[in-house]
């Protein structure tokens, strides 16, 4: 009777050893497709909005438009700009929207939250185990660059907290600043759902527009006698 039991007891720990092995074997195959599939994604988005910038250049957009231009970008194919922060070694591509398979490859732009170019406050939402995950050394005046085919926006980390996830203050804007808002969940390494939220702020010191050498050459000029000597 005792051999029996040892064998029963034996042949449970063998199952629940496989079972775990196979669902560990099962955990790591997702988080692996799910980095390869950032990855990719981060990495044809980075080339297809440098090609856009690059072709923005040659034929730009009427100007004193940027808002409504990005407004036609989100409705088009979801991509808004580039989002950086050197020192923290942070720079990914900004999508429209929240939903788990956008934030599972790129960072989010909250809706309802102002657009680039726009005034008001743009919140973006990121993982805090991939995109976001350099966000925990974060310091004040830290410098984040915000590129569009327009402008590349400079803001200036002004504050950080950590909030609830109901409290949709943070989204709020600020009277008379142009801001930007990060938030990703808090604790960083915490297991499971976190139950915080970690919230930075920073305030708009520069918008620089793209090089448009098309407008360049389009613009009024003095007339003047031809000169044969340079023409080819």
């Amino acid at each position: 009777m005792k051999i029996r039991i040892h064998h029963s007891r034996s042949t449970a720990w063998r199952f629940a050893q496989r079972l775990f092995l196979i669902a560990g074997l099962l955990a790591l195959g997702f988080t692996a497709c799910s980095y390869a599939a950032r990855y990719v994604y981060q990495a044809y988005a980075n080339w297809e909005f440098d090609r856009a910038l690059e072709a923005h250049h040659v034929a730009p957009s009427p100007p004193h438009a940027p808002a409504a231009q990005h407004r036609l970008a989100a409705s088009w194919r979801l991509l808004i700009g580039r989002i950086a922060i050197p020192r923290l070694g942070i720079s990914a591509m900004i999508k429209e929207g929240i939903d788990d398979r956008t934030l599972g490859l790129a960072v989010g732009h909250i809706p309802a939250t102002a657009m680039p170019g726009e005034p008001g406050n743009i919140a973006l939402a990121a993982h805090r185990d991939n995109l976001f995950r350099n966000l925990k050394d974060v310091a004040r005046d830290d410098e984040i660059t915000l590129t569009t085919l327009d402008n590349t926006y400079t803001y200036r980390v002004v504050s950080f907290a950590v909030a609830n996830p109901e409290d949709v203050s943070v989204l709020a804007p600020s009277s008379g600043e142009n801001t930007l808002t990060l938030v990703t969940c808090y604790p960083f390494y915490f297991v499971g759902h976190a139950p915080k939220r970690f919230v930075v702020r920073a305030r708009q010191v520069a918008s620089l527009p793209q090089p448009q050498q098309a407008r360049l050459v389009q613009a009024p000029q003095e007339p003047s006698p031809p000169e044969p000597t340079i023409i080819r």
